[in-house]
């Protein structure tokens, strides 16, 4: 290496440089820690199915030790309800309403009978929990599935929603699956992830 320094320098006509091209950096300030922030994430499709993607993420979180929680509001059938998690990976907690079937996409006229009221109730006391267990400010990821369809079907009111996200704690994920998912709920998406038939 010396060498070819000499060399290159005896091209030029001049000798080897005594001075070094290393600079001191400047003072920068040291390093700090910051608190995570959470976002708003959609998976919307227009079919059901969406589903499957948010539920191996929700789990990879849990196994890494996150606090996370998965309301299916539309998705009934083992009669779970708030008392009836199913708990997964330590810290995943899984609900759906304590309603006999899943509800099908269709309004029908049904609408006013006792079986809809039963529904009805069974959706909105999984909401209100979802909203406690946020408030205690333990969750670091709520997955609320089919909410767009929950609102448009009438179970719960999108100004709801929106003050939901709007006042979750700052380092909370939430995530909202499904179809219909309300504009003024899309633009205050950080991520929008949008399945599609072809």
């Amino acid at each position: 290496m010396n060498a070819r320094v000499s060399i290159n320098a005896q091209q030029r006509g001049s000798s080897p440089s005594t001075e070094t091209s290393i600079r001191p950096t400047p003072i920068r300030k040291p390093l700090q820690l910051i608190s995570t922030q959470g976002q708003v994430q959609i998976h919307t499709s227009s079919f059901r199915g969406s589903f499957s993607v948010v539920l191996s993420e929700a789990l990879r979180s849990a196994g890494l030790g996150s606090q996370v929680l998965i309301a299916q509001f539309l998705r009934g059938g083992v009669n779970q309800g708030a008392n009836g998690a199913v708990h997964l990976c330590g810290s995943l907690e899984w609900l759906r309403p304590a309603i006999e079937t899943c509800i099908p996409e269709p309004i029908t006229d049904e609408s006013l009978s006792l079986k809809r009221k039963y529904e009805e109730k069974a959706i909105r006391e999984l909401w209100e929990f979802c909203k406690t267990r946020l408030a205690e400010k333990k969750i670091d990821k709520i997955v609320l599935d089919e909410i767009g369809m929950a609102i448009c079907l009438g179970f719960i009111e999108e100004k709801d929603l929106i003050f939901m996200i709007d006042n979750r704690p700052p380092s909370t994920d939430i995530i909202l699956t499904g179809s219909s998912i309300p504009n003024k709920v899309i633009e205050m998406a950080d991520q929008i992830t949008e399945l599609r038939c072809n």
